[in-house]
């Protein structure tokens, strides 16, 4: 077979997605609904107290019930091997970490009476006093060794004491964030399959291989006896990047009952199982010469993670590089309480850090009297100031003049409630957004078949970000054949290794290992004169990471502006128009990179005016856990967003020149709206959500 080529490039073409039939037909299966012959339920039962332990179970009403297979405690649960951190050693004791934590499991012939058994268990406990409060005098606060993924916990240059006390203009002030949870449409959910000395796993999950790992030291098996399956996944947002305590008790109820199990969190155990976004005080502390160049910045976090496991979120890192100034400070606190651990939620650390050093930023403005754009312009950097290193590329000054021109901004008025339409006070604000460009090592392999069809193969997950589509893509480009004759297979723990949707890393790390895969495998055609044998012929790479990461500072940039109507009467809010411009190298997919900003964008809306997780102190639980009172923005609520990008080659970010964009557009969409109420009403909102009640005033 002659290999069929085409010189159209591929890469950037609004492509629509590969996998869209599929899932507006309902015949994508996630992981819930794969079908497998001879499947239970299985329901778990929550602890109701947030500190203490178990003093005893009666199940004799749930066992008692016909079609009742098998009940699971702390009493006769599998012996767990190695569970890769302290939450996942699900009922190995009968120790009770914070409330919601898993103390027992029904497995039944029908999820409806798995639920009634479950209804039925009566545990009784022993309570200790609990401490759930984040508090910024806590007695208990403590610096973590390192935070999230592997940063430094705190930095400093200079004397910013020094330079703060003789700044001609300064910003004090704190800026808090709730706990938000992650809520993607499709609920955590596991099938598990125990049989023949190993186990199969359809698993909602970031990445196939990460569950594998975990469920294989967890249970001390080979990591070739545990296949996980994950080819469709409805949403993640960060919370199925890791494994969590959920997949465990399935896989224990498949072991329990030689049965396969089926288990799906509801909305409501979602928001004690299934991590979530840690809440903030942050401290910013400006200092500005008398014409608004910065001479001092200080960013100090506090945030919270349980007695369980350690999770420190890098809430200050991007101020560390956002603006140039000679003196600068950064610092990272963490409070152990009686909760569950945080974890990912889209842009961790980026996403609250910079609400409130774009808030800051605001405000410094204001005091300088100059307009929040030309401040920033002010304070570009010429180089990284956290390492010193040139920037690959830096594109935020041109996002900020680029999206000045299309918002129609004016170097605005500086005194607020100046501008009315109606009875609506109105306001426009802006904020600059960043996050890091990073590389991680991938494994593909490319198939050429001898009906001059190709195969690619890795293990990458499409989260509903448009992998399925945009690896296709690129896979067809790098190969120079038609997308109609590319074949990807993913979403599989049996295929080569990668690392999780995650981290704004996925299109880079696996575009890089296919094009490279491509790259032999062309070279092999050539061998062959671009005859394909009967047996096909294949190529295999495996990328590492980046070396220029050492020599450059690698980030995507963008800026994000708002504009808002408070109504004078009532302080009802609405949020017409939002834009943002992003500088985040080659974009691969026109319309899938669209939805991604645009995604981001109206998270950061929702987090702006709605999202809040609120703890009840007494009982250590987050009382709004449904989405009638967890509220999330609606088509209601989002008007106009305008989404464009520059066009920003950077060769040094990876072959392919691409940035992440999954998170980018969340980060800095909040403070935009913030400074824009500020704008419309005199009022600084520093505490999220922007509530009627915070606007009364």
């Amino acid at each position: 077979m002659v290999v069929q080529t085409t010189r159209k490039t591929l890469i950037g073409a609004p492509v629509s997605r590969i996998d869209g039939p599929k899932k507006v037909t309902g015949s994508a299966p996630y992981a819930y609904e794969h079908e497998v012959k001879g499947v239970v339920y299985g329901f778990p039962v929550q602890s109701t107290i947030a500190k203490g332990r178990v003093t005893s179970i009666d199940t004799s009403k749930a066992s008692a019930l016909r079609g009742v297979l098998g009940i699971i405690t702390h009493e006769n649960a599998p012996h767990l091997v190695k569970p890769p951190q302290p939450e996942l050693a699900v009922l190995q004791s009968d120790k009770v970490a914070y409330r919601g934590q898993f103390v027992a499991m029904v497995i039944a012939e029908t999820q409806e009476l798995a639920r009634e058994a479950a209804e039925a268990i009566v545990i009784q406990y022993e309570e200790s006093e609990h401490d759930v409060v984040l508090s910024a005098d806590s007695e208990n606060l403590y610096k973590p060794d390192r935070v999230n993924p592997d940063f430094a916990t705190d930095t400093a240059t200079g004397d910013v004491e020094a330079a703060l006390a003789s700044a001609t203009f300064r910003v004090d002030q704190t800026y808090t964030t709730p706990a938000y949870h992650n809520n993607p449409l499709e609920p955590h959910a596991t099938i598990a399959i125990w049989e023949d000395g190993g186990i199969t796993l359809y698993d909602s999950c970031q990445g196939a291989h990460s569950v594998q790992d975990a469920i294989a030291q967890t249970f001390g098996l080979d990591l070739e006896r545990v296949h996980v399956i994950s080819p469709y996944v409805g949403g993640g947002f960060g919370s199925k990047g890791q494994i969590h305590p959920n997949v465990i008790l399935t896989v224990m109820g498949a072991q329990v009952v030689k049965r396969p199990v089926k288990y799906a969190l509801t909305r409501q155990q979602m928001f004690a199982l299934a991590g979530y976004r840690t809440p903030t005080l942050q401290r910013i502390r400006l200092g500005a010469d008398k014409d608004g160049h910065l001479t001092a910045i200080a960013h100090n976090a506090i945030s919270q993670t349980s007695t369980l496991h350690e999770f420190a979120e890098q809430t200050a890192v991007a101020t560390r590089s956002m603006y140039a100034a000679p003196n600068r400070l950064t610092s990272h606190r963490l409070a152990k309480l009686d909760v569950p651990t945080p974890s990912w939620m889209r842009a961790p650390g980026e996403c609250p850090g910079m609400f409130a050093l774009e808030s800051a930023m605001d405000e410094l403005a204001y005091a300088c009297g100059l307009d929040p754009i030309e401040l920033r312009v002010r304070n570009e950097p010429k180089k990284d100031p956290e390492t010193g290193n040139p920037f690959s590329s830096r594109g935020l000054v041109t996002c900020l003049r680029e999206g000045a021109k299309r918002f129609g901004w004016q170097p605005r008025e500086q005194t607020p409630r100046k501008r009315m339409k109606d009875r609506w006070l109105v306001g426009t604000g802006v904020a600059a957004a960043t996050y890091p460009s990073n590389l991680i090592p991938a494994n593909a392999l490319i198939r050429a078949e001898q009906n001059g069809y190709y195969t690619v193969l890795i293990d990458a997950t499409d989260i509903g970000t448009g992998a399925w589509t945009i690896l296709t893509q690129i896979a067809a480009d790098a190969l120079d054949a038609p997308l109609e004759r590319v074949h990807l297979e993913i979403g599989d723990s049996r295929l080569p290794r990668a690392y999780v949707a995650g981290g704004s890393t996925g299109t880079a790390s696996w575009g890089t290992a296919i094009v490279e895969a491509a790259r032999k495998l062309r070279a092999r055609l050539s061998e062959e004169h671009n005859v394909i044998p009967v047996e096909g012929l294949e190529a295999t790479s495996t990328t590492k990471e980046n070396p220029q990461a050492k020599r450059f500072a690698m980030h995507a940039y963008g800026a994000h502006f708002a504009e808002v109507h408070v109504n004078q009467d009532t302080c009802e809010l609405r949020v017409p128009r939002l834009l943002g411009v992003f500088a985040a190298g080659r974009i691969m997919n026109a319309k899938t990179a669209r939805s991604q900003f645009m995604g981001g964008m109206t998270m950061g809306l929702s987090m702006a005016l709605h999202e809040e997780s609120i703890l009840d102190p007494r009982f250590g639980d987050y009382v709004n856990h449904d989405f009638a009172e967890y509220h999330i923005a609606t088509n209601a609520d989002v008007r106009e967003i305008d989404i464009s990008w520059i066009d920003e080659e950077d060769p040094h970010v990876n072959p392919l020149g691409a940035k992440g964009i999954g998170e980018i557009g969340i980060v800095g969409t909040a403070a935009a709206i913030a400074n824009a109420v500020y704008h419309a009403t005199g009022i600084r909102v520093r505490d999220l959500p922007i509530t009627l009640d915070k606007l009364l005033a």
